[in-house]
């Protein structure tokens, strides 16, 4: 099972599975934080909402690059 440009097919499902369950694990990730999940003292509170929206807006940024197919492309 060869595609025209020499990536087996099978990689490429793997790949694209592996790309959705990071989105789902940088976007999750940035939601718990957000919500303080993980209990952080009230000296944390900007790492919290700083790192928290980063990991989502990075979720954000590989669901776009991998839904227009841009992450598929190398």
């Amino acid at each position: 099972m060869k595609e025209s440009n020499g990536n087996s097919a099978v990689g490429g499902v793997a790949r694209t599975i592996f790309g959705i369950i990071m989105i789902i694990v940088y976007v999750g990730m940035g939601v718990l934080l957000l919500i303080n999940f993980f209990d952080w003292g009230p000296g944390w509170n900007w790492l919290r909402w700083c790192g928290g929206g980063l990991f989502i807006l990075y979720g954000i940024w590989r669901a776009i690059r991998q839904f227009r197919g841009i992450d598929s492309s190398f």
